[in-house]
């Protein structure tokens, strides 16, 4: 297991920002849309042949070139208000078939990151993801964080628009994150580095879409942006975030008429998902009864193949 760096910037107490998939494809997008934005230069990266299946074997003049693997690169800017890391995962590494880190390999890589960010002198981490609660897609994400130490916490409530995750009721597992974005703070604070990780609100209904939510992303931007002290044009994700949404509406139509769904429980469906759009003022997570019923719903309308419905009309 290799930590490759290609220059040794001389940088401020950075923080340092991590993006790795998940749902809604949040932090991933959130990280490198700032890396694009700041024009962050590359530093460096993991070697990922310890922990990751090669994607595609490359082949030229019938030989063997070599094995493509997901990057683990790391970035830097100098920025008037804060010298910045940033680094992009493009897949969790995993023991088993589950989506997201875990095992003696999520643990291991989760400590090279914070080599690379002790090696800096790191101010502070922050890792990005979803959280998949009860709101409606026409309504602003707001943020859920998690810190591991008690100042941050205490910073945490004058962010706008964001809550405290230990703070939410009215739901199970509040108090679990999957995956790196949990992991990282957790092996943060057993090194004494101060963590915060930012979620940005998805519907749980679109927590299965192949397509990223760039709502949440833009939420967990914006908080980003006050944080390090830079403007960020979200143009290009309102841009984004219009089209998305002329794909959801017409997926919820489909499902809403879909034949091989009873009448009763399309009805069911449409009701529960219409009335989020004016309960905004309950933040608890959607209950495993709820969010069971709903999705076993959408779940057979993709199953059955419903006529007309490409994913993404």
């Amino acid at each position: 297991m290799t930590i490759k760096l290609y220059k040794e910037p001389q940088l401020e107490r950075p923080d340092l920002i991590c993006g790795w998939p998940g749902i809604g494809m949040i932090g991933v997008t959130a990280v490198d849309y700032l890396r694009r934005t700041i024009i962050a230069e590359e530093l460096g990266e993991i070697e990922s042949c310890d922990f990751f299946e090669p994607r595609k074997v490359n082949i030229q003049d019938g030989l063997l070139k070599d094995l493509e693997f997901p990057n683990n690169k790391f970035y830097y800017q100098k920025l008037k208000e804060r010298d910045l890391l940033l680094f992009i995962g493009e897949e969790q590494p995993t023991d088993s078939t589950r989506m997201y880190a875990t095992g003696e390999k999520a643990y291991k890589i989760a400590n090279l990151v914070l080599d690379v960010a002790e090696k800096f002198g790191c101010r502070r981490v922050y890792t990005s993801g979803a959280a998949v609660t009860q709101i409606h897609h026409t309504l602003k994400p707001r943020i859920w964080a998690v810190s591991n130490t008690k100042d941050l916490v205490d910073e945490v409530r004058h962010y706008e628009n964001t809550v405290l995750m230990s703070e939410i009721e009215g739901g199970p597992g509040q108090d679990v994150i999957s995956g790196l974005n949990g992991l990282l703070l957790g092996v943060a604070r057993k090194r004494g580095m101060k963590a915060l990780c930012l979620m940005g609100e998805i519907p749980y209904y679109l927590q299965a879409f192949p397509w990223p939510y760039p709502k949440a992303v833009i939420s967990v931007l914006e908080v980003l942006a006050v944080n390090m002290g830079i403007d960020i044009d979200m143009i290009p994700l309102l841009e984004m975030a219009k089209k998305i949404d002329v794909g959801i509406e017409g997926f919820l139509e489909n499902l809403y008429e879909a034949e091989a769904i009873p009448s009763q429980i399309r009805n069911e469906t449409r009701e529960s998902i219409e009335k989020m759009k004016y309960v905004r003022e309950t933040p608890g997570p959607i209950t495993d009864e709820d969010q069971k019923r709903i999705m076993e719903r959408i779940d057979d309308f993709f199953t059955k193949g419903e006529k007309g419905d490409d994913r993404t009309s």
